[in-house]
């Protein structure tokens, strides 16, 4: 092939993956430099400056309504080996369980960090805060990633809530680097199936405006204005596995379904399961996702948020590389920035 853009065009390197099905596109070089000694410095940034980008990445024709990025940037604090920063439909997030999955594979199979042995110990800044990853290796190849994540709360526990065309609707609220609100699947009548998807996105999408609009207190940040919002919501029911805890199905952004588990969501949960007294110790449990894919989770310790009581939890994962992929974006064309047909 002999082919190669202009040289005004703008070129972007990704290596893409996927962590339990969900996806993972790893910006890795072509992206603007950010400005800010943070992480939610440079987020702020990216919001004000390179949104088209992200649109140009994420939407289509070169992504999807459900594509997920992470653009990998220097560290942002001693001793971290760099700091990310996750993208989505709707614009930047402040924290992403199956991204640091994705990312950690990616970063220790492609040599990013230096290493021996059957470990490899990762520390990566996010815009909710320091997160510590182990790759576990058979060889050279990750099997699984495990991270602990930043502390976890529940602010809110038995709330309900009136939602347009769903009646009142009890939640729970839990943050695990992002807020999310708990919804019992069976209690709306939702099937956590791939074929209940269109109702699950539409009741998510519901139940997350709702919940925004009347739990303004419960999704306030202690310590950070930024990450004060709801991201989404998140329905829980039997999982199809009996050995498993309980299956997640996560609405977030503008209406995207998570295929994995969503391991923010699994350290909020946690945090839920904690305040009610119903996770002891350092038991481990097992939630799977939509397609059967599967996070472990478990307390490792406990901690406070202000005034909020907390955990610190570890969430397990795995992830597989896709492709890589250089590209282009032509100044000249009329979709360069994307677009969404949904």
């Amino acid at each position: 092939m002999t082919w190669a853009p202009p040289e005004d065009w703008l070129r972007i390197t990704t290596i893409d993956a996927h962590a339990e099905g969900e996806p993972l596109r790893v910006i890795v070089a072509g992206f603007p430099e950010l400005p800010g000694a943070t992480v939610p410095a440079r987020r702020r940034a990216a919001r004000s400056d390179c949104d088209d980008i992200r649109r140009a990445l994420m939407w289509e024709p070169r992504g999807h309504a459900d594509m997920y990025g992470c653009l990998v940037m220097p560290p942002a604090t001693p001793g971290s080996d760099f700091s990310v920063l996750f993208m989505h439909n709707e614009g930047f997030s402040t924290m992403c369980g199956h991204g640091i999955i994705g990312v950690t594979k990616i970063a220790v199979e492609a040599g990013w960090l230096d290493g021996a042995g059957n470990t490899r110990s990762v520390a990566i800044d996010t815009p909710a805060g320091l997160v510590r990853a182990t790759a576990l290796l058979d060889g050279d190849r990750v099997r699984e990633v495990r991270f602990v994540n930043v502390p976890s709360f529940a602010p809110l526990l038995d709330g309900v809530t009136e939602v347009d065309g769903l009646g009142s609707v009890p939640h729970d609220v839990g943050f695990g680097g992002a807020f999310y609100a708990f919804v019992d699947a069976d209690a709306l009548g939702l099937p956590l199936t791939p074929a209940g998807a269109t109702e699950l996105i539409d009741a998510g999408r519901r139940i997350t405006r709702a919940v925004s609009a009347t739990a303004a207190d419960a999704i306030r940040h202690p310590d950070d204005p930024d990450l004060g919002f709801l991201y989404g919501t998140v329905f829980t029911g039997a999982a199809a596995d009996p050995g498993r805890h309980s299956r997640h199905v996560c609405i977030f952004a503008d209406g995207e379904l998570d295929r994995s588990p969503t391991g923010t969501a699994v350290s909020g949960r946690l945090a839920i399961l904690h305040a009610r007294g119903e996770m002891a110790g350092d038991r481990e449990i097992v939630i799977e996702s939509i397609i059967g894919g599967r996070f472990t989770g478990r307390i490792v310790d406990t901690a406070s948020v202000g005034e909020h009581p907390a955990v610190v939890t570890e969430v397990g994962g795995r992830a597989w590389v896709t492709g890589r992929h250089e590209f282009v974006i032509d100044p000249e064309d009329p979709w360069r920035d994307g677009f969404l047909v949904r």
